[in-house]
This record gives C-alpha cells, structure tokens and sequence, in this order.
C-alpha cells in the first residue's frame, strides 16, 4: 500500500468514511457528528433565552418552549458532549498507549453508527409529529400521558443511541488493559488514557440503568405495559431511580475525561510533570466509586424520608474530597511552572475557578435541608451548567484545540482561539452566574414565561445577552476551523513541546500508528527521551509486515436496520412493516458477518521503510 496515495475525490472520501474502521477517522466522525448536534443544542439554547429575555413574552408558544426545552438538555447531554468526549477518547487514546487501533474495530465503527442513527431518529420527532415535551430527564407519569410520539421518539431514538455508546466504552476498557506498549503499566498511563478507561468503566454500569428504564417506558406507551401508572399499580419514582442511577453516573462520564484533557494540558504548558500523579488516579478512581452512591440527591424532595436524605446528603459532600485533591493538584503543578499562555491553556485555567464555583454551589445542593429551598429553581440549572459547561465543554474545547495537530496535521489560529475563549468565558458567567440569584428569588426553572414585577427582569435581560457572546464564540471557532483546514498548513508531530506518546509520531499519523511497537521507559514517555535521549521513542521488535483490519460497510447497514425499525415499532398499525423491514436489514447484516471470514491485509515493512525513511518512530 503506497504512501504517497493521490487525494480522493469526494465519493471515495465519503466511501471512506461510511466504512472506515480506522480510530482515529472515527474520531473525526464523532468530531463532525458531535460539532452538528452541539450547535443545534445551541440554536435550542438560543430560542429558550430570547424567550426569557423580557416578562411575559410571547416569542415562542408554550408547548413549542416545552419541547426546546427537553431537545436542548437531551442533545446536549447525549448528542453533543458524549461524542466529543468519544471523538477525543478515539483521537488520542490508542496512540498514547502506543496501539495500533482499539481491540475491536468493526465494533468501534458499530458504535458509532448506532450513536448517529440514533441522534437522528431523536430528531427526526421535530418533522413528524413533534418533539418530546417533558424534559430532558421525560419524568413519569407526564413521559407516560404526553400525547404525539414525541417520547417515543426519545425512548427509542435514546435506546439505539446508548447501545453504541455501551460498546464504544466497552472497546475502550478491552483496549486499554490489553494493547498497551511493552513498559505502560497502569502507573504509566497518561491522565486522560486513565480517565477515558474509568469513564468507560462507569458507562458499562451505568448505562444498563438508563436502557431498562427507557424499555420500560416504551412498553408503557405503546404496548400499555402499567410499570409507572400509579392508577394501574405502577410507580412513577421507580422511572427518577432508574433515570438518576444513570444520570449521575453520567456526569462524572463527561467531567473525568474532561479532567483528563486538563491533567495532559497544564503539565505540557507548566513545562512540569503533573504533581501527585499517583494521588490523581486514585481520586479518580474513588470519584467513579462514590459517583453510584449520589443518585438520590436529585430526589430530597420526593419523600425518602430522613435516613435516606442523611446517607445521600454525606456522599454527596464526600465526592467533593477527591474532587479538591485533583484541583489542588493541578495548581501545584502551575506552581513555580514555566507557564506558556496558550490557548488550551488558557480553557485550563479558566476551568479551574469556574469548576470551584460548580463544586460550591453542589455542596449548597447537597444539605438536604436547604435543597428544598433550591429545589427546581434556576440555582440548579446555575449549578448544573457550571460543572457541565464550566467543566464538561471548556474541557472539550482545551481537548480539541490541543490535539487538532495531531488529529488533522494543522495548527487552529492562536489569535482567533483565544477571542473565542474570552467571548464564550465572558459570555458563560454573565448567562449562568446571576441564575443562582434568579433562583434564590424564586424563579423556578423550566417555565416559558415570568411575570411583571416580581424583580426579575434585570437578571434574565443579562443572562440572555450572555448567551449572545456565547454564540458569537463559536461561530468565530467555527470560522476559525474552517479557514485553518482551508489554508493547510502543515505542522510537525510534537508542535506543541508536548510529553506523552502521541506526539512521537507524524501528525496527522499513518493510519497504522506506530512502524514499530513503542519502548516505554517511564511516566511522560517522550519527554523522558528528549531530556535523557535523542527525542526518539525506541521501538520494543524489530521492524516488520504490519496486520490491519479491512474497511467494512456492515456497521452502517446494522445501525441503519434499527434506525428503520423504529419507526415500524413507534408507528405499528400499518408500519409494522417498517420493523420488519429494519429487523430483517439487521439481522442479515449480522449474519453476514458472522459467516465472512474478513481476515484483514499486511502492510509491508518495505512500504513502511519507504514512508519516512528509517523505520524509527520520530
């Protein structure tokens, strides 16, 4: 297989792309993907301020207001931030390492797709019959009696799309304990290599939760199922367990990665190793292990009853303890660092006092007592978006900057990225800060309108002007990435004096990683080499043919089988056809995979020597 291939068309480009298996091109799908539906969440997020710009405003309808709403939190958390945070896990992950791929390819791929389909069957709902309407956490009974197929297009739109991301965690946790280089033991891997594994962790049980309780739900809708009408001998605080033994769990899925990218970022720009390395993967351990003991401080006033709020109101408190150790660690590696202002940098240290604030005011949330006060007003939705986009997005954002290089071979604008940092930081606190005080006046959260009077137009004025620098940051990112990929200026493989192995090699990397298996002699790998060495990672076997997986279309047609089934499922009466149809597509893709033998090709150590020279891995 020749290197020096000529470029593709766009038919062969796409081709490419419907049936890549490569990591690191399913990265740039979940990139794009990902992009799409955060900008769409967004355009949500924009519709639901401009209402609340003023009092008693009639921008938009009730119902409409209701269903932006439940899109903007759903895609947010499940379209938008899930795949980024996957877009980064397979960007970087196989190559820090040192792997040629994750374990399993073709499921790699599956998952992706399934997560797509998905994503586009939730949305779908808009054209059809109308989008669901009662929150992104569709609480019964309201999710059970909502009229349309809006929640139906939730539950099975959510229930395709958490299959791909339950085997894209499952992949991960597979590749990370077997395919490290020879030398990467577990006290050797980089941060965000740990924090990706113990994310995949929690998604594999946490997942499971949110899957039975979304099959539980469908059944009620369309097959009359009773589990949460209370009329019929159901409960409807069995759908807020099942939902949140999920949904805290899936937080600390989106903030530990995100952590991750910010304990790669701030060694590499402090010029130090990252202090306590050790004491961090141990607090990010403890974070997954109390993240399941939480769920129930969501539900202090359901009526638990006093015992129960105690348990969860400590364990809430308790998960604060590693998550200080982890702050405190990364300001110590700051400490007496020489510090470089780039702008992943820059997220990082804007992370660090706006996650504090989220972490205070979670503390607030968690005294039992006082959470009655704060229950389902606008200091939760303050708090939540804090840790989420204070945390979660700028994480994502430090993530992309810092390793676009390497994804795509060229370096975003310095200048633009950090008007994009101070529009989008600026235009965050203005939105979500004076929230806390909208919430402590009363204002409850999720309603369309407030009233004349009740001295709350001030705070909602701001918040909405907020939202505009918020927006007018991305567009400039977004202008930025598309000038940056149309200039292509070609960068080396370590642009950034970086330490971990993923910079060892050329970006964007041959699509087989490494010629050679990397030796690694130690924590921080490449910067080891450079200070003791020639900068070289030495390679652990002699230079050899290369085995690669094939491309393969069966992931797309799996996925599109289940994305047309359904609808036939959703719809019965005369669609039933449809999941025949689906089923069938499905079924057959699977079968043919199972009795094709797909044994793969070789690159050969010549075509690898012809590359770039000598078959090291500089």
């Amino acid at each position: 297989m020749s290197a020096t291939a000529k470029k593709a068309g766009f038919g062969a480009t796409l081709w490419e792309y419907l049936t890549t298996v490569d990591h690191k091109k399913i990265g740039i799908l979940y990139l794009v993907a990902g992009m799409f539906f955060f900008i769409l969440g967004g355009l949500e997020a924009m519709l639901i301020r401009i209402q609340l710009i003023k009092p008693d405003n009639d921008f938009i309808s009730a119902q409409f207001y209701n269903e932006v709403l439940t899109m903007h939190g759903t895609t947010m958390i499940f379209l938008a931030a899930m795949p980024l945070i996957f877009a980064l896990m397979n960007a970087v992950v196989p190559l820090q390492i040192g792997a040629r791929d994750v374990a399993f390819p073709f499921v790699n791929s599956l998952g992706f797709w399934l997560f797509f389909f998905g994503g586009v069957m939730l949305n779908v709902s808009w054209f059809v019959t109308g989008a669901p309407d009662v929150g992104w956490t569709a609480y019964a009974p309201l999710s059970i009696f909502s009229e349309g197929h809006g929640v139906d297009f939730y539950a099975i739109g959510l229930q395709i799309s958490g299959f791909g991301t339950l085997m894209g965690g499952i992949n991960f946790i597979v590749t990370i304990v077997n395919m490290r280089a020879p030398g990467m033991t577990y006290m050797r891997m980089p941060l965000f290599t740990w924090t990706a594994f113990i994310a995949s962790v929690l998604i594999l049980f946490a997942f499971p939760a949110l899957t039975v309780g979304l099959f539980l739900l469908t059944f009620d809708r369309l097959f009359g199922a009773n589990f949460f009408d209370p009329s019929m001998g159901g409960n409807v605080i069995i759908w807020e367990h099942l939902f949140w033994i999920f949904g805290h769990p899936e937080v600390y899925i989106l903030i530990l990665p995100a952590f991750g990218v910010f304990s790669e970022v701030i060694p590499t720009f402090a010029k130090k190793r990252l202090f306590g390395y050790s004491s961090m993967v141990f607090a990010t351990v403890l974070i997954a292990f109390l993240g399941f003991m939480v769920w129930a401080h969501h539900m202090f006033t359901v009526g638990l009853g006093p015992i129960a709020n105690s348990i969860f109101a400590v364990a809430t408190m308790a998960i604060a303890v590693p998550t200080g150790i982890k702050i405190f660690n990364w300001l110590f590696t700051l400490w007496g660092g020489s510090i470089r202002l780039t702008s992943p940098m820059v997220f990082a240290l804007g992370f660090i006092p706006t996650f504090t604030i989220g972490g205070m005011t979670g503390v607030m949330l968690a005294s039992a007592a006082a959470d009655f006060q704060y229950h389902d007003s606008y200091f939760v939705v303050a708090h939540f978006h804090y840790v989420i986009v204070g945390g979660v997005v700028l994480g994502i954002f430090a993530g992309i900057i810092y390793w676009w290089p390497k994804m795509f071979g060229t370096m975003l604008n310095e200048k633009l990225n950090h008007w994009f940092f101070w529009l989008f930081f600026i235009g965050f606190h203005l939105t979500f800060f004076v929230q806390h005080f909208l919430g402590l006046m009363g204002m409850p959260r999720r309603y369309w309108i407030f009233l004349e009077g009740q001295g709350l137009d001030l705070f909602n004025l701001i918040s909405t002007i907020g939202a505009f620098f918020m927006a007018a940051g991305t567009i400039l990112f977004l202008y930025n990435i598309v000038i940056t990929q149309a200039r292509g200026q070609k960068v080396s493989g370590d642009p950034w004096d970086a330490r971990t192995l993923e910079w060892a090699i050329p970006s964007p990397p041959p699509f087989y990683n490494f010629k050679q298996e990397p030796l690694v002699r130690g924590l921080d790998p490449l910067w080891i080499e450079k200070t003791e060495g020639d900068g070289t990672i030495k390679p652990a076997e002699p230079l050899g043919d290369i085995h690669m997986p094939n491309n393969s279309f069966v992931p797309f047609m799996m996925s599109l089988g289940l994305f047309i089934a359904g609808f036939g499922v959703m719809f019965q009466g005369n669609y039933w056809f449809l999941a025949v149809i689906g089923f069938a597509i499905t079924a057959a893709s699977m079968l043919y995979r199972s009795f094709k033998d797909d044994l793969g090709y070789h690159v050969h150590k010549e075509d690898l020597e012809d590359e770039k020279g000598d078959g090291s891995n500089g």
